[in-house]
């Protein structure tokens, strides 16, 4: 049903596939939260793109281009060396984060509408509308692309034209993104169900309880899948066995709005409880945890022995990845609720205030 891959393998596959992009949300179809390229060992603030509005969409990097969505209704794209404006698309408010491939650029805004655009000049390809807000990315196979609403359904189109292949309707809003791993697609939402999917008839194979709504997306690494919960927990569910395997809870139990990341060894995510949370991947043990001092709805990349991750505090941290130790706190202004991107040698991320920032080495 699904393909057994390491966290090392996703990393390796896109370094070399993708040439270190970061070309959706968690950086690849199984999530992991992985960036395939190093970072230098102090970051830099190289260039700020501002606007009026917001920056919660979390950006997506292809071909040194940034793409990302904005409060004020537009879609950017950026240089990635310079933080030119290359073009920009007018929709409405947009909260999830782009996706990239065959030079398009797909993303859902807050009035429901999935946008296909072309990656080069920015001019609409196509655009389909559904019952709600969408708040997640997409993910794609060879030749459709699947994202879920707010409307409670999960759609698969076709890329080239959105047609609908297929849709599946869950009994609550979906926040997440899609994870695709095999001939499989995992989704979590708010009816507190983690749904298995067949991705060629977009039937369901099997339905595992999680006592808990999801705001965030799902993780796949080998047969365990990881994901938190409204309901203050971790969770890591046996895909062979359909059922959950392990579930965790922080003594100052708060909701998990971040999404996982994960490795081969250890999964890191952030809580509303204030701190970064690391545990152990096949046993759901804490390893350790760091205080922030704001809420940390952003979701972390590891990036070699590193994490980074943003905070409600307004500062990005970088954080060993073996212990936890602090390494470098970089503030950017105002709350961080979007998530890093990390491709060539450099970290895309944005701020409530209305500001993208771009670090690297200078």
């Amino acid at each position: 049903m699904f393909t057994r891959l390491t966290a090392f393998a996703v990393g390796l596959l896109f370094a070399t596939t993708l040439h270190a992009q970061w070309p959706m949300f968690r950086g690849n179809a199984l999530q992991t939260g992985i960036a395939p390229g190093p970072l230098p060992d102090k970051l830099q603030i190289l260039w700020t793109f501002e606007n009026p509005q917001p920056f919660e969409s979390t950006a997506a990097i292809d071909g040194k281009t940034v793409y990302v969505g904005c409060f004020d209704g537009h879609l950017y794209a950026l240089d990635l060396l310079t933080g030119k404006e290359k073009w920009k698309y007018k929709a409405e408010a947009f909260k999830s984060a782009p996706s990239v491939k065959n030079g398009l650029v797909f993303c859902g805004d807050t009035d429901g509408v999935f946008h296909c655009v072309d990656a080069a000049t920015g001019q609409k390809k196509w655009t389909l509308e559904t019952g709600a807000e969408i708040s997640g990315g997409a993910n794609f196979t060879d030749d459709a692309v699947l994202f879920a609403s707010h409307d409670s359904t999960l759609y698969l189109l076709n890329q080239t034209d959105g047609k609908l292949l297929w849709k599946f309707k869950t009994q609550g809003p979906v926040y997440g993104s899609p994870v695709i791993a095999g001939n499989a697609t995992f989704i979590a939402g708010c009816d507190s169900d983690l749904h298995v999917i067949d991705l060629k008839t977009g039937k369901s194979t099997a339905k595992v309880g999680l006592d808990g709504q999801s705001g965030s997306s799902v993780a796949v690494v080998g047969d365990k899948l990881y994901v938190g919960t409204m309901a203050d927990e971790v969770l890591a569910v046996d895909l062979k066995k359909k059922e959950i395997d392990w579930r965790w809870q922080p003594d100052n139990a708060q909701a998990f709005y971040s999404s996982a990341a994960v490795t081969d060894e250890i999964v890191v995510i952030g809580c509303r409880n204030r701190y970064v949370h690391a545990l152990s991947r096949t046993k759901g043990k804490e390893l350790w945890s760091y205080k922030t001092k704001g809420k940390v709805d952003s979701s972390p990349v590891v990036v070699g022995s590193r994490v980074y991750v943003g905070s409600g505090d307004g500062s990005l941290y970088v954080l060993e990845l073996a212990t936890g130790k602090l390494v470098q706190s970089i503030p950017l202004g105002d709350a961080i609720l979007s998530s890093p991107a990390v491709a060539e040698g450099r970290l895309v991320i944005g701020t409530n205030d209305g500001k993208l920032h771009c670090l690297g080495g200078k």
